[in-house]
C-alpha cells in the first residue's frame, strides 16, 4: 500500500499528514505550533517542520507535498540566505505601494488583463515595491524572492538546485500571468527596480526533486489550492472561509478569471486549471465582537440566533467594516431581545458574504461555470447558526467538511442527507439543531494538509505510469474528507432578509455621508447668546 504525506504551513501551525494513496485514509498526523507576526522569520517555519515531521510519522512515505500560507514575501541573498524577516500575507504596510503600482499600471482594468488580479497589500509585487523605497540597504541585497512553500520545498531538497514553484502559487505573485503561463518579469523590474531571480514553475504532476532519503517531493501549493484538493471541491463549489476575514474561492475553473473591477481576483489552481477569489470584511471579528457586546460566548449567541426568526423581527446589525462604522436598525421595545440581536449579528455576516459571493458567481459563470454548492469552512462553520442560516442567505446547498477516517468517527457510508435536524414548520432550525455528530469537523489547515498530500498521491501515480498513461486527475480519495448538509430553507426567505440588509446598510451610509459634510456657509453661527461664530472651532 503505497502512503505519501501533506505538510501544511500555515501562519501559526505546522501540520503534517499521512494517508494511504489510494483511499486517501488519513493514517498519522501531527501539529506544531509557531508564532504568527507580521515579520516573520522563515527559519521558525522550516523548525516547526522538522519538528512536525519528528518520529516515525514519514515512515514507509514515499511522497511529499508543502502546501503554504501564500502571498508572504520571503527575500533571498545571492547565496541563499534570508535578507529580512518575510513579509505576510496580512500585514498591510504595502498598501499605499500597491496603489501606486495599480495607477501606474494603467488602473484596475489593465492589471487584471495583465496577470488576473489587481494588486493589494497582500500582493508580493506590492511587498517588492514596499521594500525598494522604505529598506533600501535590505533592498539592495535581494537577488531572489520565494514564498514560503517554495522556500520550504526547497530545503526539503536541501537546498539542491533552484528553488520551485507551482501554478497556483505564481499566479499570486502579481508578476506572474494566468492567461500566458509566464511570469511577467518587466512588471517586476517596474515595482522594486530590475529584476530577480524567481522559482521555476512546474506542471501539476511534475516532480520538484527527491529528498536525500529518496522520497520523491512534489510541486507542493498556496493553501487556497490545498483546499480545493484536500476537500475534492468540483467545479461549481465555492469554498467559504469564515476566519478573522471572509475568503471565497472556486477551484476547476476552465478558464482564468479577468475582473477589471478587482473585486475578484483570477489565480491558477493546482490541476492545471484555474481559481477565483474574492475577499470580504465581514467575517469573525464582527461576530465575536457582538458577542462581547451581548457578554456571551460565541456558542451562545449561536443558540440564541436560533431562537429568533429570519429577519430577527426587522432588527438589522450591519457590522463594522474596515474604516467604515457599523449600525444597528429595526430596534423597537417589543424587539430588542437577545435572540434578535444575536440573529441579526450572525444574518449581517452572512449578508456580507452573499455579496461576495454574488460577485464570485458572476465572474464563475463568466468562464462557462455556474454556482452550485457552499463548502463552509473556518472558525464560523463550528457554529449552528452560521451553517443552519447560510443555506436561506446563499440560496444554494452548503455543506461543512468532516473527518473521513473511520478512527475519527465518522464511519463508512454516510450519506448527505439526514445528518442536521429538520426544520420545523416555519423553515426555522430548532434552537440547538445542526451540530454535526459522530465525525470530527476539519480545521483548514488539516484540509490543506489533506490537499498536499492528495497532489503528493497524484505525482507519485504520475511517475510510477507507463509512458503515456499518466493520470490526468488527482487520485479519487473516498476515505479523506466528507460532507455534511445543511438543510434547505424555504424558498424566498434570504431574499427577503438580505433587501433588509441591504435598506439598512444604504441608510447607514448615508448617514455617514451626511456627517462627513461640510456644513453650509452659515449654518455653523446662530442666534442666541454665546453661540460661537462661523470663525470659532467647534471640535477643537
Amino acid at each position: 500500500m503505497p502512503i505519501v504525506a501533506g505538510i501544511d504551513s500555515s501562519p501559526s501551525t505546522t501540520r503534517v499528514v499521512v494517508c494511504d494513496a489510494l483511499s486517501g485514509k488519513v493514517m498519522r498526523k501531527a501539529a506544531v505550533a509557531h508564532a504568527s507576526v507580521a515579520d516573520d522569520d522563515p527559519h521558525e517555519w522550516w523548525n516547526a517542520l522538522v519538528k512536525a515531521c519528528d518520529g516515525d510519522i514519514l515512515d514507509g512515505v514515499q511522497a511529499v507535498a508543502v502546501s503554504g500560507q501564500r502571498q508572504a514575501l520571503v527575500a533571498l541573498d545571492s547565496s541563499g540566505g534570508v535578507v529580512r524577516p518575510a513579509l505576510m500575507s496580512s500585514d498591510y504596510r504595502a498598501a499605499n505601494s500597491a496603489d501606486d503600482l495599480v495607477s501606474e499600471g494603467g488602473g484596475p482594468g489593465a492589471w487584471a488583463a495583465a496577470v488576473g488580479s489587481v494588486p493589494t497589500a497582500a500582493f508580493p509585487i506590492a511587498k517588492l515595491r514596499w521594500l525598494a523605497r522604505r529598506e533600501p540597504e535590505n533592498a539592495a541585497r535581494v537577488a531572489a524572492v520565494l514564498q514560503p512553500h517554495d522556500w520550504l520545498t526547497w530545503l526539503l531538497l536541501g537546498g539542491a538546485g533552484g528553488p520551485v514553484t507551482d501554478r497556483g502559487e505564481a499566479s499570486g505573485t502579481g508578476y506572474w500571468s494566468p492567461f500566458s503561463g509566464d511570469y511577467r518579469t518587466a512588471l517586476m523590474a517596474h515595482a522594486f527596480g530590475r529584476e530577480l531571480a524567481v522559482p521555476r514553475v512546474l506542471g501539476p504532476v511534475e516532480p520538484a526533486g527527491t529528498t536525500s532519503a529518496g522520497v520523491l517531493v512534489a510541486p507542493g501549493t498556496g493553501s487556497a489550492m490545498a483546499q480545493v484538493l484536500g476537500l475534492s471541491a468540483e467545479p461549481g463549489d465555492v469554498v467559504i472561509s469564515v476566519g478573522a476575514t471572509g475568503t471565497l474561492f472556486a477551484g476547476g475553473l476552465p478558464h482564468p478569471v479577468s475582473d477589471p473591477t478587482g473585486a475578484v481576483s483570477g489565480f491558477a489552481d493546482a490541476t492545471g486549471r484555474f481559481l477565483a477569489m474574492t475577499r470580504t470584511s465581514e467575517a469573525m471579528p464582527a461576530l465575536e465582537a457582538a458577542a462581547k457586546m451581548m457578554s456571551v460566548d460565541l456558542q451562545t449567541l449561536s443558540r440564541l440566533a436560533l431562537e429568533s426568526t429570519p429577519g430577527a423581527q426587522g432588527v438589522v446589525l450591519v457590522p463594522p467594516t474596515a474604516g467604515q462604522p457599523g449600525s444597528v436598525a429595526g430596534l423597537r421595545l417589543a424587539r430588542m431581545t437577545a435572540p434578535n440581536l444575536a440573529r441579526a449579528a450572525v444574518e449581517g455576516l452572512l449578508c456580507g458574504l452573499a455579496d461576495g459571493l454574488d460577485a464570485l458567481a458572476e465572474q464563475m459563470v463568466a468562464v462557462g461555470t455556474p454556482l452550485r454548492r457552499v463548502i463552509l469552512t473556518g472558525k464560523g462553520a463550528r457554529l449552528d447558526a452560521v451553517r443552519l442560516i447560510a443555506p436561506a442567505i446563499f440560496g444554494v446547498p452548503v455543506a461543512v467538511a468532516v473527518s473521513g477516517s473511520s478512527e475519527d468517527g465518522a464511519g463508512g457510508g454516510l450519506t448527505s442527507t439526514g445528518v442536521f435536524a429538520a426544520l420545523d414548520a416555519t423553515g426555522v432550525p430548532r434552537p440547538g439543531s445542526g451540530r454535526p455528530t459522530g465525525a470530527a469537523m476539519l480545521g483548514g489547515s488539516e484540509i490543506m494538509a489533506i490537499g498536499a498530500a492528495r497532489q503528493a498521491a497524484w505525482v507519485l501515480a504520475a511517475s510510477t505510469a507507463p509512458p503515456g498513461e499518466a493520470p490526468t486527475a488527482p487520485p479519487t480519495w473516498s476515505e479523506a474528507v466528507m460532507f455534511k448538509d445543511s438543510p434547505t430553507a424555504k424558498s424566498g426567505i434570504g431574499a427577503g432578509v438580505r433587501a433588509q440588509f441591504a435598506g439598512a446598510r444604504e441608510a447607514a451610509l448615508a448617514s455617514m455621508e451626511i456627517l462627513a459634510a461640510p456644513l453650509p456657509a452659515g449654518a455653523a453661527s446662530g442666534a442666541g447668546a454665546g453661540t460661537p461664530g462661523p470663525s470659532a472651532p467647534m471640535m477643537g
